[in-house]
């Protein structure tokens, strides 16, 4: 039985999702409840595996059960797989930093990582226009200066598209930069937040918030619209593109196809992605 896990976090305490020897991340947090409930050793695969300090509202994970764990499961005093979201969170105690929205048997095919079409983002700023509140310092960055948020949308939109983003990652080894930038918008909320919306098929590491960092460039006047789309095509990281922090940064939403093109999408991802390393591996002349 595979099940899919859609939850919540706040990533202010986290070493980021993947687990890691001796350091508190979601992951290792997520599977040591599961194993309290289920026992075994679970493995849990994400969506989008997000970086130290970075939340999400929208996450979603896939779980395998072995015979034992679905045995356990089903001799439950509930043996529904969606009353495992709710047993979960009360293992997770009283105001966690980690939720679980919901469990459900994963349809056929259905792989949380290989079978997503598109991750969306949210990036928080705050500026002089709106001031610093420290009730939202956990997830909105900061920045003294005002800026220019027409500016920073033109820029942004400016980006779109099929492109190598390598400008604008934390490079690999092995690894593509090759992204389609699906939606990429700014505006200010009801309360002058500056909110980002940043949505592709898939990321690259720090992709999001050095294309923020590309857009307060603008917004504060040091480069122009035209500017970014030429730093994106020259392929190398400059200077005066910054990576903000991870702290305004949330996973919104992961996209998936229709039930009967899961698997199809799923193949069809580890197919790409095994193209990229045999040419990344290959010999150039």
């Amino acid at each position: 039985m595979r099940l899919r896990i859609d939850l919540a976090y706040d990533g202010t305490d986290f070493r980021g999702w993947a687990r890691q020897p001796g350091l508190r991340t979601v992951q290792g947090t997520l599977e040591a409840a599961i194993a309290r409930i289920l026992g075994g050793d679970p493995r849990l695969v994400v969506a989008g595996r997000t970086d130290a300090g970075v939340h999400a509202s929208g996450q979603v994970a896939h779980l395998d059960l072995t015979e034992a764990q679905e045995h356990r499961l089903r001799l439950g005093r509930n043996p529904d797989p969606t009353a495992l979201a709710a047993r979960l969170n009360g293992v997770l105690g009283a105001y966690p930093d980690v939720a679980v929205h919901r469990v459900q048997v994963a349809p056929e095919g259905f792989d949380a990582r290989f079978s997503a079409v598109w991750r969306r983002y949210s990036y928080r700023l705050a500026d002089r226009t709106t001031g610093y509140d420290p009730l939202d310092r956990a997830r909105t960055t900061y920045v003294n200066a005002h800026l220019d948020v027409e500016a920073m949308d033109a820029a942004a939109r400016g980006l779109r598209g099929l492109h190598d983003f390598a400008a604008y990652c934390k490079p690999r080894e092995e690894a593509t930069t090759i992204r389609t930038l699906l939606e990429y918008d700014w505006h200010r909320d009801e309360r002058g937040t500056l909110v980002a919306n940043v949505k592709a098929d898939a990321f690259c590491h720090s992709m999001v918030r050095a294309l923020v960092g590309g857009c307060v460039a603008v917004g504060e006047g040091r480069l122009t619209p035209a500017h970014l789309a030429e730093i994106r095509d020259q392929l190398q990281r400059v200077n005066e593109v910054k990576v903000l922090a991870a702290r305004g940064l949330t996973l919104a939403e992961v996209g998936y196809p229709a039930d009967d093109l899961l698997a199809a999408r799923a193949e069809q991802t580890r197919a790409r992605r095994d193209d990229v390393d045999r040419a990344s591996i290959a010999p150039v002349d």
